[in-house]
């Protein structure tokens, strides 16, 4: 036996060399092992190759029943297989795959042999694999040699022979279809192909925008099909999507905790002097505010100078939140990045407390929430970012002994008023914020409310006082939190490569 030191590569990155590797490839590919078939092939270092696509084909059509091992026992007498795939998703085959030959001549021994044969009573395309590129280039050629056309705003009146009277006049048709309804009245659309490229192409230049009945202006373009229909309008609205978002960065201003009696009047009023106001408008549903509207100034420095100007400011009775404008992927990522630096281990916070917003005064157990549950205790923990001073011996053992007594000492669950918050000290705003906050977010995500309260205290005051008395705004920064407490859960538990 001739015995072959070569290197086979197994699927999952796994290399092992065999000295009788071409019998492990005829015999082990593709069984199955722990539910999963094995994909063994020759292993190729050379990465130019896998890219150029020289030996590359593509088979489409194929019957649902082939595999990747049937299609590999197919393609295999035509020469050494690098990689072999048949595409799938949760459904099954999608009926179309790939075999890269070692050379373009065992490639086109496949393609003149395969190409429309019958393989489980179905006809397969058999050819040269493209790149998207190719694909696209080849696609855009052959649209500019058309011969269908679209035509639509005809009116319902239109049958197959009257159109085919009107634009037979450009040349030679070889099919004209008015699209009817259930009814048999005509939709206002219909399809006309030319046998000739150049009559198609002179009935939309001369036909188009055109009115066949009176008040009508008629549509004749290029028939495209449904997919490229979709792509194209995908990427209009992408483009128009960003050249709004472009238009209106750093100048659109988000405002939150309006009164009711504003309008959008009264709105533009109030930021009327910071600068030349575009439009106001306030937010409302079955003719009632929302609470937030929007300001967009001509340029970047008004909408600033109104930021610093009105941030905080009471409009009627209640103090403003205003900010840059921000759309929901970048609202979401900046509480995703806040989370993921509160969660970076840090030299005063230990592994137990470094999710939390607040460092405990004492150490606590691994299961204590990450947030005090407790909204009337009476001592004070410093935020997370301060360092704790040295304690007195036996400071600690009161301090623990105060932590489990009931909480019945002070201020109880009394709303918070703007005023209130700014007649507290500095350091201690975020935890009455904290303290009306975590009930509430407790009382329907129990498991996480210390996480989510901690995240949310990074917002600023004003806004953490209009959740307070919006439960529509706290669900709804609530439901961003747990977006993120669960994309980031997912990927730590996800397998390292």
């Amino acid at each position: 036996m001739c015995v072959i030191s070569r290197c086979l590569m197994l699927r999952f990155s796994l290399y092992v060399s065999f000295s009788s590797a071409e019998c492990a490839l005829d015999t082990m590919n593709y069984e199955v092992l722990k539910g999963r078939p094995i994909r063994i092939m020759w292993s190729q270092r050379d990465p130019g190759l896998r890219k150029s696509g020289v030996g590359n084909i593509f088979i489409k059509n194929m019957d649902e029943s082939i595999d990747n091992k049937a299609l590999y026992d197919t393609f295999s007498a035509f020469g050494n297989i690098l990689s072999c795939k048949v595409v799938c998703d949760e459904n099954g085959s999608k009926g179309y795959g790939f075999v890269h030959f070692e050379t373009q001549e065992a490639a086109n021994r496949a393609i003149d042999t395969m190409n429309g044969m019958l393989l489980n009573d179905r006809k397969v395309f058999v050819g040269h694999f493209k790149s998207h590129k190719e694909r696209q280039a080849e696609f855009g050629a052959k649209a500019m040699k058309f011969t269908n056309v679209y035509i639509k705003n005809f009116g319902d009146d239109y049958s197959d022979e009257k159109l085919q009277e009107v634009f037979s006049a450009f040349g030679r048709t070889l099919s004209v279809r008015v699209m009817m309804d259930e009814r048999g009245r005509s939709r206002g659309f219909g399809f006309v192909n030319y046998e000739n490229h150049e009559d198609a192409q002179r009935a939309v230049e001369e036909m188009n925008g055109k009115e066949l009945v009176p008040g009508r202006v008629l549509y004749v373009g290029r028939a495209q099909k449904r997919m490229e229909r979709q792509g194209e309008l995908k990427r209009k609205f992408e483009l128009i999507k960003q050249e709004r978002i472009h238009r209106y960065q750093g100048v659109n201003l988000y405002v939150k905790n309006l009164d009711d009696g504003l309008d959008d009047e009264k709105l533009r009023k109030e930021f009327a002097p910071y600068g030349t106001i575009t439009s106001a408008k306030v937010m409302t549903d079955g003719g009632h505010s929302k609470g937030f509207g929007f300001v967009c100034f001509s340029s970047p420095e008004e909408a600033t100078k109104a930021v610093t100007e009105m941030n905080g400011r009471i409009v009627a009775t209640k103090p403003l939140y205003v900010a840059l404008a921000q759309r929901k992927e970048e609202r979401k990522a900046i509480l995703t990045n806040k989370y993921m630096q509160r969660t970076m281990p840090g030299p005063v916070i230990d592994s137990y407390q470094q999710a939390g917003y607040y460092m405990s005064a004492v150490p606590q157990p691994p299961s204590r929430t990450f947030y005090n549950p407790n909204p009337v205790s009476t001592m004070r923990t410093s935020p997370r970012w301060a360092a704790q001073p040295p304690r007195p011996q036996g400071e600690s053992e009161v301090l623990t002994q105060q932590m489990m007594e009931p909480a019945v000492h002070v201020r109880g669950q009394e709303p918070l008023t703007a005023s209130m918050l700014a007649a507290a000290p500095l350091m201690e705003q975020k935890q009455l914020l904290g303290e009306r906050l975590y009930p509430l977010i407790h009382g329907f995500h129990p498991n996480l409310a210390g996480k989510i309260t901690g995240m949310l205290l990074e917002i600023d005051n004003s806004e953490l006082l209009h959740m307070l008395e919006s439960p529509e705004s706290l669900h709804s920064k609530v439901d961003e939190a747990v977006a993120v407490l669960q994309a980031h859960q997912a990927k730590e538990s996800s397998p390292k490569k």
